[in-house]
């Protein structure tokens, strides 16, 4: 009954109509608890301001936390019902392709969260911050309507809205195991070196080399290490002229 009278409150009487509005528009509801949503595109870069922040300076790392594991135990059910005779591996596979960093951000672009990110937020908005602020936003719904709520909002909201589920089955962008699984074959030995790590835009960012029996092969960089060792066994697969899309 509360919720209720908080979302009819929000909708029509709030001050803060516009964001609601883009809410309602993002999320298919009236939230009643806003200031958890505020929260979720609240990132922990701007903390150095924490006029702009809800809760006096909070980031949305907490929801981020717990839309995680929320998001992964949507689409696993939902990959577990979707293909009732795959095995673990292949629906393991699918789901890593879905919650991976890259895959996020991807889905976080298309629903223009960057928008929203740059409403809440005193700095330049990174496309890697985008997956982040999806985590938080599922953590938010989760907090405000339960599971039953969040798994239709992760699979009407976002995977038939903005996942390629058909395309993804034959898709493999891990970089890293395809070239694990050519040097394997072929008796060589990979390494991956960190080369360099540093800050930028007040994070940490990694430069990270791929070595083939101890010979450097190629170098990614990014802020994340894993990402950084995929873009530098993309380059490697590219320089051995491999094929890097085949499933």
């Amino acid at each position: 009954m509360i919720k209720a009278v908080r979302r009819i409150y929000n909708r029509y009487f709030s001050p803060e109509k516009d964001f609601v509005r883009r809410l309602r528009r993002l999320l298919g509801f009236t939230p009643a608890y806003l200031n958890v949503f505020k929260l979720a595109f609240a990132h922990k870069s701007s903390n150095d301001n924490t006029r702009k922040q809800p809760y006096g300076g909070q980031n949305n790392e907490r929801l981020e936390f717990l839309g995680d594991a929320v998001l992964g135990t949507i689409v696993a059910e939902y990959l577990y019902k979707k293909y009732p005779t795959a095995d673990e591996g292949f629906l393991t596979k699918m789901r890593s392709k879905i919650v991976k960093r890259k895959s996020l951000n991807a889905i976080g672009y298309d629903m223009g969260m960057d928008e929203l990110l740059s409403t809440y937020n005193n700095t330049r908005i990174a496309r890697s911050m985008l997956g982040n602020a999806v985590e938080a936003l599922v953590g938010a719904v989760y907090v405000e309507q339960g599971y039953v709520g969040t798994t239709h909002f992760v699979v009407q909201r976002m995977l038939r809205d903005y996942v390629d589920i058909e395309t993804l089955e034959t898709y493999d962008d891990n970089y890293k195991s395809q070239l694990l699984e050519h040097c394997q074959k072929n008796g060589q030995r990979v390494d991956y070196e960190i080369l360099k790590r540093f800050k930028q835009d007040k994070r940490d960012r990694f430069r990270v080399a791929v070595m083939i029996n101890g010979r450097r092969m190629a170098v990614g960089e990014d802020y994340n290490k894993k990402s950084a060792e995929q873009q530098a066994s993309r380059r490697a697969l590219k320089d051995l002229g491999l094929n890097m899309e085949a499933g």
